[in-house]
C-alpha cells in the first residue's frame, strides 16, 4: 500500500458565476502549494464543498488536480454519497483519471446502522485498486463511524488510513490503541496537528492548509524531528487560522483567504455566502500575523 503521510491541504473548489470549474485557477494553487512543500493534495474533501457540486463539476476538479500534480505529489480524491452503488461509481470514475487514492465520504438523510455504514466502506474499497482513507464527521454526518466499525475495516487490505474530523483528540488514541498499524491516524483542522504527531498521527488533511502550506509543513518537520517545543511555539500561531475557520464558514474563509493571496477561486456556492467585510478583515489579520 502506498504510504500516505504529511500534509494534505484540503483544496477548494473554484468556480464561477455560471457554474464552470475555473481550472487554470485550480491547477495554480496546485502547484503552488507543491511547491511550497505540501506532502499531497485532496481535492472535494469538505473545504471542495463536495456537496454541493454536480458530477461533472466534481469529476473536473478532481481531474485538474491530477494534471496539476502530474506525478509529484500523490492525489486523494473525496468521494462522497448518500448511495453506495453512486460512491463506488465515483471512486471507478477518480481511479480511472489516475487518482493514488480515495478518501470515502459518508452521506446520511437518514440515520444508517453499524453493519450498513460498514458496507458503504467496504464496497467502495472493493471497487478501486488503490488505497482507501475513510473519513469520519461527526458534526455532520448522521451516521459516525465507531470504533467497532473502524477495527473490523482495517482489516481490509485497502483500507489503510482514517482522517478523523471529530474533536475529540482521544478519540484519535483509541483508534491508535485499538487497530495498531493496521491504519493510520489524519487529523483534521477540528484537531491541534501538533498534538496528534505526538500521540502517533502520521499528518493532517485541512483546509488551513492552502492558505499556510508553507508553515503546514515546517510544522510537520518540527514535529516530525520531535522539536516538541519548537513545534508548539509554531503551532500556537498558526492556530489562529483554526479559530478563524471554527467562526466562519468552512470553504467562505479558506476561499477568502485564498482571494487575499491572489487566486479568483471564487464564491461559496449558494446556499452558501462569502464573508462579510468584517468577517474578511479577521482573516485578513489571521494571515497579516503569520507573517
Amino acid at each position: 500500500m502506498a504510504d500516505f503521510h504529511g500534509v494534505f491541504p484540503y483544496l477548494v473548489s473554484p468556480i464561477g458565476a455560471s457554474g464552470e470549474i475555473r481550472t487554470e485557477v485550480l491547477g495554480r494553487l496546485c502547484d503552488d502549494l507543491i511547491m511550497a512543500g505540501v506532502h499531497g493534495l485532496t481535492p472535494l474533501g469538505s473545504t471542495g464543498e463536495f456537496a454541493y457540486l454536480n458530477q461533472a463539476q466534481r469529476a473536473s476538479v478532481v481531474q485538474a488536480t491530477i494534471e496539476a500534480a502530474d506525478g509529484r505529489v500523490p492525489v486523494i480524491a473525496g468521494v462522497a454519497s448518500t448511495s453506495t452503488a453512486d460512491a463506488v461509481a465515483q471512486a471507478k470514475v477518480y481511479q480511472k483519471l489516475g487518482a493514488d487514492g480515495i478518501l470515502a465520504i459518508m452521506e446520511a438523510y437518514f440515520p444508517v446502522a453499524d453493519a450498513q455504514v460498514e458496507s458503504y466502506f467496504r464496497a467502495i474499497a472493493d471497487a478501486v485498486d488503490i488505497p482507501v482513507v475513510i473519513y469520519t464527521n461527526p458534526q455532520f454526518q448522521r451516521s459516525d463511524l465507531t470504533l467497532d466499525v473502524i477495527a473490523r475495516l482495517a482489516t481490509h487490505p485497502r483500507i489503510g488510513y482514517i482522517k478523523d474530523a471529530s474533536t475529540n483528540t482521544g478519540r484519535l488514541l483509541s483508534i491508535m490503541n485499538r487497530c495498531g498499524d493496521s491504519i493510520k491516524v489524519f487529523s483534521a483542522s477540528a484537531h491541534i496537528p501538533a498534538a496528534v504527531m505526538l500521540i502517533g498521527g502520521v499528518g493532517w488533511m485541512a483546509g488551513p492548509a492552502c492558505i499556510i502550506p508553507r508553515q503546514s509543513v515546517e510544522l510537520y518537520n518540527l514535529c516530525k524531528a520531535a522539536r516538541w517545543d519548537e513545534a508548539m511555539a509554531l503551532q500556537r500561531k498558526l492556530w489562529r487560522i483554526n479559530e478563524a475557520f471554527a467562526r466562519f464558514s468552512l470553504a467562505a474563509c479558506i476561499k477568502a483567504g485564498l482571494d487575499i493571496q491572489g487566486y479568483a477561486v471564487g464564491d461559496p456556492i449558494p446556499p452558501q455566502v462569502a464573508l462579510t467585510a468584517e468577517q474578511r478583515k479577521a482573516v485578513e489579520a489571521a494571515l497579516r500575523d503569520l507573517g
